[in-house]
């Protein structure tokens, strides 16, 4: 990652520098495109979702109606705690003034992706907010037509044809049509996540996404095509994507390779499949019982974890560390990338151990107002003064003391 970001902060410095003049040699340089305008219009959005296969927009309706009602319930309530009569401290939920979402447009296209950023962005009570994702040759430019449509279902009408580190950057200093944002948030391939580095602290982010992740606990009880199927739909992702089954039963192992084997043929980016599924990151690890695969899957932390043993809801409730966690042989992660109403924006590279996936909670701020009167400082006073000269820092005290002390 110290590489990558090396390599992108020339082109970060770039856009602040020359705002949309870089953005447009940028993206003609990375992309291929040559734009006139980074920021999508009007039209286009309106024209994307009239356009789309009706099929297509029912599934994203009910994608985004599921994801509502989950987010609408992760909404925070101001709270006021009495410490003693005459001093309260209210903590207050308050959300992110902007933010930038960013979409990938790579090997496939990702309109679920908006809907898992915009979503719990507008039920924080974001007030403004940007979506933007890779220009695309193949239509004149524009980002994909089902994430323009993706858009145009959810409102959002500033939409901008810029991908890759310079987008970040686009969001972080602002440029031409573009205000600076005060957070980025969404996954990206690695020049997105090191520019996400690089500019932390210039703005927020949820997180550096890296390569997707499917861990599985089995044992004997699992079906191994279920197995098989799961760990190819993450496979299919990328070729540095990681697939690993956890398991202490060898027959368990043995037909999930048979069926590893007929099912790669079949699928339609085979090729890709193999590879990640051959590679360093992907394998089945054999362990002595349940318990040390609990142990193992904890220690690793994948992005999303698929318990599938007999006892699955109660392993389930044992997990300490995953992004999400599907319980059962009919949870299988696909359904949490699309419709089961989670977010499938997760930590990668073992962040699940301190971080957790998108929410509302990503675009609120705990605020805390602390209100104190006369009488309630005065009787904590001397508590103050006296820590206060413990740090050696007097001054602290002398302005409690300038409200507490007899003139």
């Amino acid at each position: 990652m110290a590489a990558a970001v090396d390599r992108v902060r020339p082109l970060c410095e770039d856009v602040r520098h020359r705002g949309v003049e870089a953005l447009i040699e940028l993206t003609q340089r990375f992309d291929g495109v040559r734009l006139t305008d980074v920021r999508v219009p009007k039209d286009a959005l309106e024209a994307a979702l009239a356009d789309l296969d009706p099929a297509v927009r029912a599934a994203l309706e009910e994608s985004v109606r599921r994801a509502r009602v989950v987010h609408r319930a992760q909404r925070r309530t101001d709270h006021t705690t009495q410490v003693v009569p005459g001093g309260t401290v209210t903590e207050k939920w308050i959300p992110v003034d902007r933010v930038g979402l960013y979409v990938p447009g790579g090997r496939a296209v990702y309109p679920s992706s908006v809907i898992m950023n915009v979503v719990p962005a507008q039920e924080a009570g974001v007030r403004s907010l940007a979506v933007t994702s890779p220009p695309q040759r193949e239509f004149g430019g524009l980002p994909h037509p089902t994430i323009l449509a993706a858009c145009a279902l959810l409102g959002v009408e500033e939409v901008y044809a810029v991908g890759g580190a310079q987008a970040v950057a686009m969001f972080a200093y602002g440029a031409g049509p573009c205000e600076r944002v005060d957070m980025v948030t969404g996954p990206g391939n690695i020049w997105v996540a090191a520019a996400k580095r690089l500019l932390k602290g210039v703005i927020g982010i949820d997180a550096e996404a890296g390569p997707t992740e499917i861990a599985i606990l089995a044992d004997a009880t699992a079906d191994p095509d279920y197995v098989a199927a799961d760990l190819i739909s993450q496979a299919e992702h990328d070729v540095v994507a990681a697939s690993v089954l956890v398991t202490p039963d060898e027959t368990l192992a043995e037909a999930v390779v048979e069926r590893l084997a007929v099912r790669v043929a079949a699928t339609k980016h085979g090729e890709r499949v193999r590879e990640a599924l051959s590679g360093p990151q992907s394998g089945i690890v054999m362990v002595d019982d349940l318990d040390h695969g609990l142990a193992v899957v904890n220690a690793y932390a994948a992005e999303h974890l698929e318990i599938m043993t007999a006892d699955a809801a109660d392993r389930a409730a044992r997990v300490r560390n995953a992004g999400a966690i599907f319980v059962g042989d009919f949870s299988p992660v696909s359904l949490g990338d699309y419709a089961a109403g989670s977010n499938h924006v997760l930590p990668t590279g073992g962040c699940a151990c301190h971080t957790g996936g998108l929410s509302v909670q990503t675009f609120l701020r705990g605020v805390h107002i602390v209100d104190y009167d006369r009488d309630a400082l005065a009787e904590v006073a001397h508590h103050v003064i006296t820590l206060a000269n413990a740090e050696d820092l007097p001054a602290h005290g002398e302005a409690v003391a300038a409200r507490t002390d007899p003139a």
